[in-house]
């Protein structure tokens, strides 16, 4: 397996093939610099079969462009990254992209803004698959400062 060269030089050995992951209930794809995952159809296949046996899809930061590329997304309301809205909007104009909420729950997908946001969007992923009660003693654990309701 080859590595992958994440951000700041950051390289990660995979452990599996895409043939070879288990199923899951809930799939988080991340996002940063997506060009090189957008232009692998093996990436995007993988992550529409994935999504499609998943309970919930979500996606941080740019990783709504994964989920748009792969077809997960497709008409739902959607967020990404301040700063990728209009791009986000230009290659998929049939998504309702918002600006300005941290996370967009649209059912099955789940997306959010930055980084940041991203751990207000899984902490509230947490209250829905497994109760409010565990997402408050996970962010105080974390002693993250959780904006729960910065939802659209």
């Amino acid at each position: 397996l080859q590595p992958v060269q994440a951000r700041a030089g950051l390289r990660i050995l995979p452990e599996r093939r895409f043939a070879d992951s288990a199923p899951c209930d809930l799939l988080v794809v991340p996002g940063g610099v997506v060009d090189g995952a957008m232009a692998c159809p093996q990436t995007l296949d993988w992550i529409a079969r994935t999504a499609q046996q998943a309970q919930v899809t979500a996606s941080v930061c740019t990783g709504a462009f994964l989920l748009a590329a792969s077809g997960v997304l497709t008409t739902q309301a959607v967020t990404t990254h301040w700063e990728d809205v209009a791009d986000l909007r230009s290659r998929f104009p049939a998504l309702t992209v918002q600006e300005g909420p941290r996370w967009v729950d649209s059912g099955a997908v789940v997306t959010s803004a930055g980084i940041s946001a991203g751990i207000d969007m899984c902490l509230y992923l947490v209250a829905r698959l497994a109760g409010q009660a565990l997402a408050e003693r996970t962010a105080r654990q974390m002693d993250y400062a959780w904006r729960a309701t910065d939802a659209a």
